[in-house]
């Protein structure tokens, strides 16, 4: 099966030939997704940092691999069907060891780049409150979440 991730008028055109392009009977899936934003991974990428700095040990690599394994792993599960059932069979009975390791590199086992921008948001949000909770002073998301080419200061200045 073919997976297309189309984000410009001209892709889908572009798949709509490819479509038109198959001989019948046929089976098509179409999903609205909205993937997650670039301000949303500037905003992950440097908690990241934000807790490999106050986590005694911690390194960044390690936060996100556990960040995915703890938090971006059970929101795929628990919204994707096929992917619950693939990762329940392959990666859940392997050691703790085993799976952290593969969500960091060198393996880097796909969890947040397959997030739309809902589940993105609940996995910032599971992030923010678990590393709160812990006294790790994360950045404020207020100025990486501000809108592309916007100073953040002249936002708060406007209110």
């Amino acid at each position: 099966m073919t997976t297309r991730i189309i984000e410009t008028e001209y892709q889908r055109r572009q798949f709509i030939r490819f479509v038109e392009s198959h001989k019948l009977p046929m089976t098509a899936k179409v999903d609205a997704i909205g993937k997650r934003s670039a301000r949303q991974n500037r905003l992950n990428r440097q908690w990241m940092l934000d807790i490999a700095r106050d986590l005694d040990g911690w390194e960044v690599e390690y936060a996100r691999g556990y960040c995915k394994l703890h938090f971006g792993i059970p929101i795929l599960r628990a919204e994707d069907d096929a992917f619950c059932h693939e990762y329940d069979a392959i990666v859940r009975p392997l050691a703790y060891e085993h799976k952290l390791k593969l969500m960091m590199v060198p393996f880097d086992f796909g969890v947040t780049r397959r997030m739309t921008t809902k589940q993105q948001t609940a996995y910032l949000d599971a992030v923010h409150r678990h590393f709160s909770e812990q006294g790790v002073a994360l950045t404020d998301p207020g100025d990486l979440l501000a809108p592309e080419g916007t100073d953040p200061l002249e936002i708060g200045r406007a209110a």
